[in-house]
């Protein structure tokens, strides 16, 4: 049987940093780290991937950085150019595993706000036989309930898939529950790691 292949989305595929749209915002640079460590930083975004509205979670943001205010209320309009652009490495093995008749999926840690935005603009989503965003389901990894969401709906057996991401605690949670693991470095590593997972 060919193994099933589901994959994360940002850092695996897209390119995705807050520094490629905050940068022209503050031109200068420790303010700018300053601003993602303390306000808009990974604690914050994983609230709206985990189904928060934007407009909840900025006036939580807003209380605790009053003094960055302003910026956080245009992490939204700028969300986009945040998008440095496709890891096109990893969009060719995508294809290549099609082509061979393997089945894929992602699993994405992603705001239900924004990835229509991401429908939109990424052919390469087409590609998938099958998506879980995080921010749908309100919940997210590594908590083992998204893993089983995907599993349950697309009838995956565990043993059957292997689970890329590029967040080490997210490919132990899949590991877990049963499935093999790559922790993504890049899109040459992932060939050398999937290769014996091809028959």
């Amino acid at each position: 049987m060919k193994k099933t292949f589901i994959f994360d989305l940002g850092g695996v595929f897209v390119d995705w940093n807050p520094r490629y749209f905050y940068k022209a915002i503050f031109n200068d640079d420790a303010k700018m780290e300053d601003f993602l460590a303390r306000c808009c930083n990974t604690v914050w975004i994983v609230k709206m991937d985990a189904g928060i509205p934007f407009k909840e979670n900025l006036k939580e943001g807003q209380k605790l950085c009053p003094q960055y205010a302003k910026e956080l209320a245009l992490y939204s309009e700028g969300w986009s150019k945040m998008v440095g652009g496709l890891i096109e490495g990893t969009v060719e093995i995508l294809k290549e595993l099609k082509e061979q008749g393997h089945k894929v999926y992602a699993l994405t840690n992603w705001s239900a706000e924004k990835f229509p935005w991401a429908r939109q603009h990424f052919e390469f989503l087409k590609l998938f036989d099958g998506i879980v965003v995080s921010g749908e389901e309100k919940c997210i990894k590594p908590y083992p309930q998204i893993y089983n969401i995907l599993l349950k709906r697309y009838g995956l057996k565990a043993g059957n898939c292997v689970f890329i991401d590029d967040n080490t605690a997210n490919v132990k949670a899949a590991q877990d529950l049963g499935m093999a693991g790559i922790v993504f470095k890049s899109p040459a590593d992932l060939r050398k790691e999937i290769f014996p997972f091809l028959d």
